[in-house]
């Protein structure tokens, strides 16, 4: 339970209201192996700790990264961090996305805002072991242009033939070309089979919402759409209660779920 020193190393800034850390381990502090999906509790001394997704890549886990918000008391203290303070990781925690179960099948990650943040990391992980699956699509939409995470990386999946790559904004602002349009309006043209896809989405709930209906219209079967929620968690081992969900606790069973699972309960608010 109690966190481990780490260096940071470079805090880059992703938008307006967006960074991403990068932290380095301290000589006595060995390096985190994590599977994607999962979360770390990262600790500002004398601030607070917070839950926050790896966005780093599993198959080169250092320097370990996260992106998030500066929302709250803590983000906003992580957000003044330099390089070469300490910062406090406890974990990883939580459930992973299904790369295994996904082996032989189409992948479509679909990502809202901050949700793709946490969808990096599986996406390292099908480039990196791209023969294994069918076609990769990514599709990605944000409130504006400028709300964009890892635009350069962006472009460079977007430059990919073996990547499917597909960005929309809900407003058009600046010089922006683009697909127009809430994300789930590129499900029904998106190039992937259906009867053999493994779902992976994250985001706004309203959204994932959404979309897991559009992929079942598409012919998904629920059982192989999985979507990752992050509701109140503080203590990341299941102790405290805040993150307990109809039945399951957020950070222990999740933060990814199996969409059928957990349907019945997205209609209910976080209180």
């Amino acid at each position: 339970m109690l966190p481990a020193p780490w260096r940071v190393e470079q805090v880059r800034k992703e938008t307006a209201d967006t960074f991403t850390l990068a932290l380095a381990p301290l000589a006595d502090t060995p390096s985190l192996a994590f599977a994607p999906g999962q979360f770390n509790m990262l600790y500002v001394f004398g601030v607070g700790e917070v839950p926050i997704s790896i966005s780093g890549n599993p198959v080169e886990p250092s320097p370990l990264t996260h992106t998030t918000r500066a929302v709250g008391t803590v983000t906003r203290a992580m957000w003044k961090l330099q390089p070469g303070d300490a910062l406090g990781v406890r974990g990883p925690y939580g459930s992973g996305w299904p790369v295994a179960e996904a082996v032989g099948r189409d992948v479509v990650l679909v990502a809202g805002g901050l949700g793709l943040a946490p969808l990096r990391p599986a996406l390292y992980h099908l480039l990196a072991r791209r023969g294994d699956f069918g076609k990769v699509v990514l599709l990605y939409g944000t409130r504006t242009p400028q709300d964009l995470l890892f635009r350069p990386e962006l472009r460079r999946w977007g430059a990919r033939r073996d990547l499917h790559v597909h960005v929309t904004v809900d407003r058009a602002v600046g010089q922006w070309r683009g697909n127009v349009g809430v994300v789930t309006t590129l499900i029904p043209h998106a190039p992937f089979d259906p009867s053999n896809s493994v779902a992976m989405l994250c985001g706004p709930e309203v959204m994932m919402r959404f979309t897991a209906l559009e992929l079942q219209k598409r012919g998904v079967p629920p059982e192989r759409i999985f979507v990752s929620l992050e509701r109140n968690m503080k203590c990341a081992i299941g102790f405290c209660g805040h993150c307990q969900y109809g039945p399951e606790f957020v950070c222990k069973g999740g933060p990814v779920f199996r969409y059928d699972r957990v349907k019945p309960l997205l209609n209910v608010r976080e209180l």
